[in-house]
C-alpha cells in the first residue's frame, strides 16, 4: 500500500455503535497496487465495498477479491495483507462483531479456514446501500440501522465460502485462476470482454475457464460480468445520476437494454427503485414480490 516516501489515504469513521454490533466506513485512495503489512483485526469483521476494489491476502499465493457484488470476512485476530489491484482504491461499509454473531456452522477450527467471502443477492445489495443512507441521515432511527445491520450480516453468512484450508493443489490454481478474472473484471467491469482474454489472464483453455469459473462461484463468466456492472451501477442509480450515462458507462449498448437488465437482477427498474429505496417498506415490497414470483 506504500511507495517509498509516500502512503495512501485511508480514512477510517465510526458511524454507529450498539452491544451487538458496531459499523464504521473505509475509504481508502492507495498510491500503488503492492500488498501491504500484516494486519490483524480486534474483532469479526464483515467488509462490505459498494465502490472500487480490494483483496485480501490470505497466506503465500492466496487470496480473494471484494468488489461491490462481494462480502469480505475477516476473522478476529486471523493474519492478512491488503492490496488494490489496478489502484483504484476502494469505498466500503465495515460491521464489526464478537464470536456470539458468528453462526455454529461457521467452522473456526485449526484445520479449517473460517468462510472468507461470498457473492451477495440482489436483496444484500439493496439492503448495504439502504444501511448507507439511513447511517447518512442525521435523523437515522437507531432502532432500524442495528436491525437493518444484523438482517444484512446474517445475509452475508449465507453466502461466505466455506473451504478446507487442506484443499488440493489443483483446486488452489483452480481458485488463483477465478480471482484473477474477478480482479480484471472489477477493475474495469465496461470493457468489451471475451471468453478468450479472460482465459488468457487466467492461463486457462477458454474451455477450462468457463468449467472452473462456474464450479467454483456457482454462475457463469457471462452472468458474473452482468453481475458486477450491476452492482457496481447500483451507486451510481441511487445517487441519482443520469441513467443513460450510467447504462453506457457500465457497458450496456443503451438504456432500453441497461433498464431491462437492471430490472431482472434488482426486480425493479432503476428510476422506481431510486425512488423506493427511501423507504424501507417499499424495499420489502420489492423483495417479497421477486420471491413470491420465483415461488
Amino acid at each position: 500500500m506504500r511507495q517509498p516516501g509516500q502512503a495512501a489515504s485511508i480514512v477510517r469513521r465510526l458511524l454507529f455503535e450498539s452491544e451487538p454490533i458496531r459499523i464504521g466506513s473505509f475509504a481508502v485512495d492507495p498510491v500503488s497496487d503492492a500488498c501491504g503489512d500484516v494486519e490483524r483485526q480486534d474483532s469479526n469483521v464483515m467488509v462490505l465495498p459498494f465502490a472500487g476494489l480490494f483483496a485480501k491476502h490470505e497466506a503465500p499465493g492466496r487470496h480473494v477479491v471484494g468488489t461491490p457484488s462481494h462480502a469480505v470476512f475477516i476473522a478476529a485476530d486471523t493474519p492478512y495483507r491488503l492490496s488494490f489491484p489496478g489502484s483504484i482504491g476502494d469505498r466500503a461499509i465495515v460491521l464489526r462483531f464478537d464470536d456470539t454473531l458468528v453462526p455454529e456452522e461457521i467452522n473456526r477450527g485449526p484445520s479449517e479456514t473460517p468462510g472468507s467471502h461470498g457473492m451477495l443477492s440482489a436483496d444484500a445489495m439493496m439492503r448495504r446501500d439502504l444501511l448507507r443512507r439511513r447511517l447518512a441521515d442525521p435523523v437515522g432511527n437507531s432502532l432500524e440501522i442495528e436491525a437493518l445491520a444484523l438482517e444484512l450480516l446474517n445475509l452475508c453468512f449465507g453466502v461466505l465460502r466455506r473451504e478446507s484450508s487442506s484443499r488440493p493443489a489443483t483446486r488452489e490454481r483452480r481458485a488463483r485462476a477465478v480471482e484473477r478474472v474477478k480482479e480484471a473484471v472489477a477493475v474495469a467491469p465496461a470493457q468489451g470482454w471475451s471468453v478468450a482474454s479472460l482465459a488468457r489472464i487466467a492461463n486457462l483453455s477458454p474451455f477450462h475457464l468457463c468449467y472452473v469459473f462456474r464450479e467454483l462461484t456457482g454462475v457463469s463468466i457471462y452472468d458474473y460480468v452482468l453481475r458486477e456492472r450491476l452492482a457496481q451501477a447500483l451507486k451510481a442509480v441511487l445517487d441519482g445520476r443520469d441513467i443513460t450515462a450510467i447504462a453506457l458507462e457500465a457497458g450496456f449498448a443503451s438504456h432500453s437494454h441497461f433498464t431491462a437488465r437492471f430490472k431482472r437482477f434488482f426486480g425493479s427498474t432503476p428510476s422506481a427503485l431510486r425512488e423506493r429505496m427511501g423507504v424501507k417498506r417499499e424495499l420489502r415490497k420489492i423483495m417479497t414480490a421477486r420471491h413470491r414470483a420465483r415461488a
